[in-house]
Formats: C-alpha cells, structure tokens, sequence
C-alpha cells in the first residue's frame, strides 16, 4: 500500500516573529511535525512528505533555515514546490542537496511510488500573488506523462485550479489551468490535483479529474463566500495536514484530513 502526508502552507518566518504580525507559524508547524512523527505508526509505510508551496513568508535565506530547522525531525524524506511567498533562488539554496532539487529552472520533479507517480509543478510567477505553469513546465509535464504511460498520476501544485468561492482567492490562483487540466483530462490513467494557497480543505471535479486544496499547518484564509467581498482575512484555524493512500485492491486514491495537536481518546464506542 502507498501512503504519502501534505503539508502546505507553512508560512514560517524569521525566529521570534509572528507572520501578519499574529500567526505563530513556526509553533505551528513544530505542532505539525510531531502531530505527523506520533500519527506514523498507525499508518503503516510512509513513502514522503510533500510541501505544496509557501514554505516561507518572505523567501529570505533566514527563513528557509527556520524552515528547515523546524521540519528536521520529522521521520519521512521531503519534497517541496514553490508557492507565490517563495523566491526560487533562496529555495533552490537551502535544498541544493536534495535529489530532487533541479539545478536551475522551475522546480518541478517526478517520483515513482510504485503504484502511482507523484509529480510536482511549479506555478510560481516571480512578483505576482497569483500562478502560472511556464511552457517548460508543460513539456516537462508532457515527458513525464507520456514516461508512465497509465500508471495513476498525483500532480502538486501551489495554486489551484478550482473555484473556492473565496473571491479574492480564486483571482490570484492558476491562470493557465486549463492546458493543464487538457493534459490531465488525456491521460489513459486516473489522476488527483493536489493544491495549497487557499489554507482551507476543498474538493472539486472537474470531467474526471479530482482536485483538492489542502488545509494550511498555521493560519485559514475566512471562510467568506459573498460576492462584494474583495479582501480576505487571517484565522486562526486549528492546522492540520493530508493523507493519501493507494489502494492496490480498489485501484483508488483516499485521502483525509488530520488536525495537529493532541486530542483526548481514543475510547470505545460504549456507554
């Protein structure tokens, strides 16, 4: 059975600052990892960890080691995609040890789980909030897709390709989805989209391809549908990270969302 964790939005940012001025991201990631290290034994193998963009607030080389420091226990090897708080230079700097850090260009990468393939692509466009997938993204995408032939296929990204609701949100997600969506759409095998950017837990399909943003390890974005709404708003949501396992038997993918901290139970069901 394959298993892979999620994690997203971490927002970490120089030690003893508060992101916003009122997010304790760091706390709230050393809250993620040891949530992550107790739960593995009741999951069985892990494969990996991924981090689906905006590992840091600002980008900075400062906080990239903050990152780093604050993940270093953490039982499982990791991979990661640039999100829009991300700069790709002081990225690729504080993973340039990594197997799956490409040397230059957008960091985009492919690994084989066995079952099903795990793909991330970069939708980082430098100074702007919201996303883009570069044409070298896409052939990069084409190659690895035409490699696996209809092995199931997981594709990571940052920014969505979905509605929200959340009008501010959805202006500054993905802007050219839909030649990625096509590609997906075409592939023989079944496939998941797997985002961040929004820090709620959010599902849609679209034709046949399921898409799901997973919840921020820190702060929510308010949960705020109406249509004169034009600026989102911090919260101070319980984080939480994903779990995706492939099952052989089904030929499918689930997935739940887990809360981080420690919680009382488990008891019986009885009275």
């Amino acid at each position: 059975m394959t298993t892979f964790l999620q994690i997203t939005d971490t927002h970490v940012v120089a030690p003893g600052a508060l992101a916003c001025g009122r997010s304790d991201t760091a706390e709230a990631l050393a809250r993620a990892v040891e949530t992550i290290n107790d739960t593995l034994p009741v999951l069985g193998p892990v494969d990996c960890i991924v981090v689906t963009g905006d590992l840091t607030d600002h980008g900075t080389a400062e906080e990239y080691a903050h990152f780093k420091s604050l993940v270093a226990p953490l039982k499982l090897p990791l991979l990661a995609i640039p999100g829009n708080h991300d700069r790709r230079d002081e990225m690729r700097a504080a993973f340039r040890e990594t197997e799956w850090m490409p040397a230059e260009g957008p960091i985009q990468w492919h690994r084989d789980l066995g079952p099903v393939s795990l793909i991330g692509l970069d939708t980082l466009l430098d100074g702007a909030h919201h996303g883009e997938i570069a044409e070298t993204g896409l052939d990069f995408l084409d190659r690895t897709l035409t490699a696996i032939g209809d092995q199931p296929a997981v594709v990571a990204t940052h920014h969505p390709w979905m509605p929200s609701g959340i009008r501010a949100m959805d202006a500054d997600n993905l802007r050219n989805g839909a030649p990625l969506m096509a590609r997906l759409e075409a592939h023989p095998g079944p496939v998941r989209m797997i985002s961040g950017h929004v820090h709620r837990a959010m599902t849609a399909q679209i034709g046949h391809v399921t898409c799901q943003i997973a919840p921020s390890t820190c702060h929510a974005v308010d949960l705020d549908h109406r249509e004169e709404t034009t600026e989102n708003g911090l919260v101070l949501e319980p984080g939480a990270f994903s779990v995706y396992r492939w099952h052989v038997d089904w030929a499918c993918l689930t997935s739940d969302c887990v809360p981080t901290g420690r919680f009382p139970g488990p008891w019986p069901f009885a009275d």
